[in-house]
């Protein structure tokens, strides 16, 4: 069946719909950057996004973006200042919400960038950058990623940036301040983790999905909500504001 819309256009519309008003997001880039655009625009109007780079913002870019250090993205910024004044306004609390992906995610949201395989022969990934201060230090963060069995994994080879650790009470145990992740988003579905185990859970299906085809795509017996529902897709006002950000469809995949 032909959808109106990509499946990067249905994880931002999902990845929008969680930032909340007046809180302080981490954005970074890709799909991230145009979901905190689109929240800002439709139901969030006083969100805040924090850029690596160094920039504050309260409102979107009023041009397309290739990477956060491009001119629109300085043009019409609160602030432009260093990387290390922004990780400190996240070391101090102040960011509600971060976004992350990575290469390999198991099932207490544990974050892999590091490596790939037994330390002998791995392949090498680019490393944490700040992906590991955004899982620690973020009030809670969002995951955003393909999926793919081998990359939803029961045990990452390496944690780069910490989700639940081993379950439970972990992060608390740990010392974490931040919260860890709230849900993850990815091409098949979306996610929330268990209050108790802290194990990820279906929450929903993606249009035209089915459980059977997300267990297949997952390397764990995968738990599914009782109320399972399915995710509901853009609208038509959100389309059309994902394309007036995107619109080339670089980030989205929507060639138009």
């Amino acid at each position: 069946m032909t959808r109106p819309y990509t499946p990067a256009e249905l994880m931002v519309a999902a990845a929008a719909r969680e930032i909340q008003d007046d809180e302080v997001v981490f954005v970074g880039m890709r799909l991230p950057l145009l979901a905190f655009c689109l929240a800002r625009s439709m139901h969030a109007p006083g969100a805040v996004g924090l850029f690596e780079n160094g920039v504050v913002r309260d409102s979107p870019a009023q041009a397309f973006l290739v990477t956060m250090s491009d001119g629109p993205n300085v043009t019409g910024a609160l602030w432009c200042t260093e990387m290390r004044e922004v990780m400190g306004l996240m070391q101090a609390g102040r960011v509600t919400l971060g976004f992350i992906g990575g290469a390999q995610v198991d099932r207490f949201g544990n974050l892999n960038t590091t490596y790939v395989g037994p330390r002998g022969g791995a392949l090498r990934l680019p490393g944490s950058g700040g992906g590991s201060d955004i899982a620690s230090l973020a009030r809670r963060h969002v995951v955003i990623m393909t999926h793919e069995r081998r990359r939803f994994v029961e045990r990452v080879d390496y944690v780069t940036s910490p989700g639940h650790g081993g379950g439970g009470d972990w992060r608390a145990r740990t010392g974490l301040p931040g919260g860890g992740p709230s849900a993850v988003i990815t091409t098949l579905g979306l996610f929330r983790f268990d209050p108790v185990s802290r194990e990820m859970v279906l929450a929903s299906a993606h249009p035209g999905v089915t459980v059977g085809e997300i267990r297949a795509q997952t390397g764990w017996p995968l738990s599914v909500a009782p109320d399972l529902g399915e995710t509901a897709p853009p609208t038509e006002q959100e389309l059309a504001m994902i394309r007036t950000f995107d619109p080339e469809g670089f980030w989205t995949g929507a060639r138009r």
